[in-house]
């Protein structure tokens, strides 16, 4: 396994397992504590694991938490996935840096997410899980939602959205986040 810098989010890694395959499918590492230890991820830190099975075209996103964040580690285990990040840490080199991947099963690749950036994805088939490992216990209190199809963005979705949640329906655009936060 090793972990491979986002250009566009600094902080964010790309962490590529190398699968092992023969006639029976494969068999892949999907976290190695010494190699986040290695780029500065304290492996220890995580203290929730969750998952998401979402059908074609749902949109999940764009989520992000307030207060003192929440780092995550992203992978889709099964299906494929359009992921989104938007780094929204004002002290950031990369700032409002949007950046977008295509994880999936077959490769099972994770994206490490550092805390104060916005998360999103949409599912691109029939169905697609999502793992989450979270460095925070959830509080709903802490939550915002940033419009998906907000200009300011610029995120080019593959497929028509079939779903997504009221709350992520109705969230207001980045400038409203942005001038909430003083």
């Amino acid at each position: 396994m090793k972990a491979i810098p986002v250009p566009h989010i600094a902080g964010a890694y790309r962490f590529e397992p190398t699968p092992h395959a023969d006639e029976r499918g494969f068999f892949s590492r999907t976290f190695d504590a010494g190699v986040a230890r290695s780029v500065g991820i304290d492996p220890d830190a995580f203290v929730q694991d969750s998952l998401s099975r979402s059908h074609a075209g749902v949109l999940r996103g764009m989520h992000l938490r307030v207060g003192a964040g929440e780092a995550k580690l992203v992978r889709c285990s099964f299906g494929a996935v359009f992921d989104v990040v938007v780094d929204l840490r004002v002290d950031s080199p990369t700032y409002r840096n949007v950046t977008s991947f295509e994880l999936s099963g077959d490769t099972q690749v994770t994206l490490y997410v550092p805390a104060g950036c916005a998360h999103g994805f949409q599912a691109l088939t029939e169905p697609a899980d999502v793992s989450y490992r979270i460095d925070r216990e959830h509080d709903p209190t802490e939550d915002v939602t940033i419009a998906f199809d907000d200009p300011a963005l610029g995120i080019t979705w593959p497929l028509p959205v079939t779903s997504m949640s009221e709350r992520d329906r109705r969230a207001p655009g980045l400038a409203d986040f942005l001038e909430s936060r003083g």
